[in-house]
């Protein structure tokens, strides 16, 4: 058995044919079918079934390429771990940010973080949190920034700010005069909120019991986007709830909460054991600089959303 065939065999596993499994490995395909069979003749298994189109994975064979991906990726933490003893930290690594982070987050520490780091290659991949979680364990990304907690022993969470909760109101809502609001106040409000599948979403309809699309019962607006949402209230009624990064905290039309301020905690994730520690430190310490720096800690009494299921 050789980490060769390892790698044959999950690539064989994502692509789920033979040619294209070949040409993610830079071999021809009759090498990795050769070298397919001879790791199923020596484990004494059938790890893929070949008379489906395409090919699938057999049950034995679906817990073998688990295992190997591991092997693998343990493999490529020892190289990663001396090279960065020696060398200090280079080369690509995959970020995945999720959907109501990127478009605000990133651009505050993106540019000034590769004119520093010219030896370094960030990739980044905008994903809903399940999606990110599915790819630090699939060895898909290296890193991920999302709001934690996960809950997941085998996710490591590097705390970075806290990031607080908004109302956006529209001119002349009946909450318009207030300068500060309570939970209570979003008690039977026309609400506008993302799609199924955000986690923004789901830390929204904790603080909202009748969420709806405007308060139009003829609308079922499955956005994605914090912008949409904010367009939709500017131009039409409801209201909706923003992450303080996205907006001008002196915008008329945005108000805060009371005591204690609903926030989120903003981390980066590594799937456990991650041994580039150089590269998270400097990473986390970018972002830090970057953000305002009232969100390093929070407001006073704020109480950390966490996330549903």
């Amino acid at each position: 058995m050789t980490l060769q065939q390892l790698q044959y065999i999950v690539a064989l596993d994502d692509h789920r044919h033979f040619v294209r499994a070949a040409e993610a490995c830079f071999v021809t395909q009759p090498t990795l079918t050769v070298q397919v069979r001879k790791l199923e003749e020596e484990l004494d298994v059938d790890l893929f079934d070949r008379s489906t189109h395409p090919i699938r994975t057999t049950e034995v064979g679906a817990r073998v390429v688990a295992q190997a991906r591991v092997v693998l990726r343990e493999s490529e933490q020892l190289t990663a771990l001396v090279d960065e003893l020696h060398t200090g930290f280079n080369g690509t690594y995959r970020v995945g940010v999720i959907h109501t982070l990127a478009p605000y987050l990133m651009p505050l520490f993106l540019t000034r973080f590769a004119e520093a780091h010219p030896n370094v290659k960030l990739i980044i991949d905008e994903r809903k949190t399940s999606r990110i979680l599915k790819g630090l364990r699939r060895g898909e990304l290296d890193l991920g920034i999302l709001v934690t907690p996960v809950d997941a022993p085998d996710i490591e969470e590097i705390p970075l700010f806290r990031e607080p909760f908004l109302a956006f109101l529209p001119e002349g809502h009946a909450l318009w005069r207030k300068r500060r609001l309570e939970r209570e106040d979003l008690r039977d409000r026309s609400m506008w909120v993302l799609g199924e599948g955000h986690c923004f979403r789901e830390q929204a309809l904790s603080l909202c019991d009748t969420p709806s699309s405007g308060g139009h019962d003829n609308l079922h607006y499955e956005s994605g986007s914090i912008e949409t949402l904010k367009q939709l209230v500017l131009n039409g009624n409801g209201m909706t709830l923003v992450p303080a990064l996205s907006v001008d905290t002196k915008d008329p039309h945005v108000r805060r909460f009371n005591s204690p301020e609903p926030v989120r905690q903003v981390s980066l994730v590594v799937r456990k054991p991650f041994v580039r520690r150089k590269l998270l430190e400097e990473l986390a310490r970018c972002i830090k600089q970057a953000v305002p720096p009232n969100l390093l800690n929070g407001p006073k009494g704020a109480e950390t959303l966490g996330l549903k299921g």
